[in-house]
């Protein structure tokens, strides 16, 4: 995912100390130097804090960051003392304005009372779903990299949630990723052959498999011309698994308008298609439909 060797590394020490174990505890990040005075003043309270709420799920870890740049970097550190407290894997409030031990408990107390952290660390079912609502944002924003990333960290924590391998899967295809996309198909459980979700994916990467080379897309979308519909169903194509949904959508539709029935209702078909791989509950295709019901039925 553009990472280096060291920044993976860190990237996976980060995963298996910090978000594992807040997938079912609270935890406790400080982001600390050696040569931090502030730090060292506040690492009793954290410590002893963190200690009396460990039968409550409460957790501390600790972030170097002369060591694990990469991982302070992601996290925006600009001074330190910085403390966060994490759930399931997301910043659930600052605690670093948090110094004394009246006010690290009140804090922590309001946020025990809101969320389901499991008292010693019991793991309950992991609600990943917010993950991948973030992941899904993401990807619709046009940022395939990130979303691919985000979406390899759910599927490693719940590797049997259809909907968070059908998201890497969509994710690698649209960052051009085919043969990742394709290993992660057929690395999955029968289990997950017939959901939903995974169809979606594979139909999205069905499509993205006639991305064009970035030269030959001007030539596509020279030729497709309305005398052309060859043309412009090849156009429309390319245009979709270039990331253009919206030309390759306007190309499909001024086809329908202008002769649904051609070529057996290929340009229909292709636009479906390209709904299913969208997600028919996306805004988007929502939008596409009603304009495809008003070219068919007026």
């Amino acid at each position: 995912m553009g990472l280096s060797i060291d920044e993976q590394k860190a990237v996976d020490r980060f995963r298996k100390t910090v978000v594992e174990p807040s997938m079912s505890s609270l935890v406790i990040l400080d982001f600390w130097a050696e040569w931090c005075g502030p730090c060292k003043a506040l690492t009793p309270v954290l410590e002893k804090v963190a200690a009396e709420y460990a039968d409550k799920g409460v957790v501390l870890a600790k972030v170097n960051v002369d060591e694990e740049q990469f991982i302070a970097a992601q996290f925006q550190v600009r001074s330190i003392p910085t403390v966060y407290a994490m759930f399931q894997g997301q910043p659930v409030a600052d605690l670093t304005n948090a110094r004394s031990e009246s006010q690290l408990k009140g804090i922590l107390d309001q946020l025990l009372a809101k969320l389901p952290v499991q008292p010693g660390g019991a793991a309950p079912a992991q609600d990943v779903a917010p993950l991948i609502a973030m992941g899904e944002d993401v990807l619709a924003s046009g940022d395939a990299e990130r979303a691919a990333g985000i979406f390899m960290q759910i599927a490693e924590m719940a590797p049997d949630n259809g909907a968070a391998q059908a998201g890497l899967v969509r994710a690698l295809a649209a960052a051009g990723h085919i043969e990742e996309a394709e290993a992660v198909l057929a690395a999955l459980p029968d289990s997950l052959a017939k959901d939903a979700e995974v169809a979606r994916a594979r139909t999205a990467l069905d499509l993205a498999k006639d991305r064009p080379a970035d030269d030959e897309l001007a030539g596509l979308k020279a030729a497709a011309t309305p005398g052309n519909p060859d043309g412009q169903l090849a156009y429309a194509t390319a245009a979709f698994a270039a990331g253009q949904r919206d030309a390759a959508a306007e190309t499909l539709l001024a086809m329908i308008a202008a002769d649904r029935e051609w070529n057996d209702g290929a340009a229909k078909a292709k636009l479906l298609q390209i709904f299913e791989a969208v997600g028919l509950e996306d805004p988007w295709v929502a939008a596409q439909r009603r304009k495809l019901s008003l070219v068919l039925f007026g």
